[in-house]
């Protein structure tokens, strides 16, 4: 049986292998999944000697950048990318996605369209028939400081559910991501909702910076599964 680790890291390797060439800018995406990406980057830019620029979506995926030498750029230089690879923390049966559990949704979603195509690279717990079905930490929304309380009691009274303000761990008070803002995870939602109305919904409404919710945005999935093969979804 393979270890939750050990699938990550055979989906990274599978994608980076299936998807990467020579003079491809990268959209590097976050969470732990994308550390494999990124060591299997590295490796084949020293076996191989390809040519890439990779462009982070968060301080976390900066870093890994920079620690495995890898050309660092940003979108001020590289607006236009071949192709993001990224995590995910659900993947339902038509590639829509939950993202932003490590609070970069953001620049995540930013990143993602600026590239040609976005290829998912998760473990076996993150494929489920629909949002919510496995993941239950809920949606992450991106919100200003400013407007929390009135987007929480505004989302629980029209989709019903809980929107809960995300707490720091090792500091008082919330989680502030990389642009200043707060997170709201709503939690116990209708699992049928149609998730691109939603979804187009709630951007529409004062002090939503942005939500976690991919529609229409992957192009293929890659999961590590438990008995050591990589399901690939399209």
């Amino acid at each position: 049986m393979c270890s939750v680790e050990g699938a990550k890291k055979l989906a990274a390797y599978q994608a980076v292998d299936n998807h990467i060439k020579s003079g491809y800018k990268i959209g590097i995406g976050s969470g732990s999944t994308v550390v494999y990406a990124v060591d299997r980057l590295a490796q084949r830019v020293e076996n191989e000697n390809i040519n890439i620029i990779c462009v982070p979506t968060s301080f976390q995926s900066r870093q890994l950048i920079l620690k495995n030498n890898l050309t660092l750029s940003d979108l001020e230089v590289a607006s236009q990318l071949d192709i993001c690879i990224d995590g995910a923390d659900e993947v339902d049966c038509n590639l829509n996605l939950i993202k932003g559990g490590g609070g970069c949704l953001l620049q995540e979603k930013i990143v993602a369209s600026c590239s040609k195509e976005l290829i998912v690279i998760a473990d076996y717990t993150k494929n489920s028939s629909l949002l919510g079905q496995q993941y239950k930490k809920g949606i992450p929304i991106e919100v200003s400081p400013l407007a929390y309380v009135p987007i929480k009691k505004r989302l629980e009274q029209l989709y019903k559910g809980e929107a809960v303000l995300r707490m720091a761990v090792n500091k008082a008070g919330p989680v502030v991501t990389d642009n200043g803002n707060f997170v709201l995870d709503w939690k116990n939602f209708d699992q049928s909702l149609d998730w691109n109305k939603v979804n187009l919904d709630l951007i529409q409404w004062p002090g939503v910076i942005e939500t976690g919710l991919f529609i229409n945005m992957a192009k293929k999935a890659y999961f590590g599964m438990q008995d050591g093969s990589v399901k690939v979804q399209s």
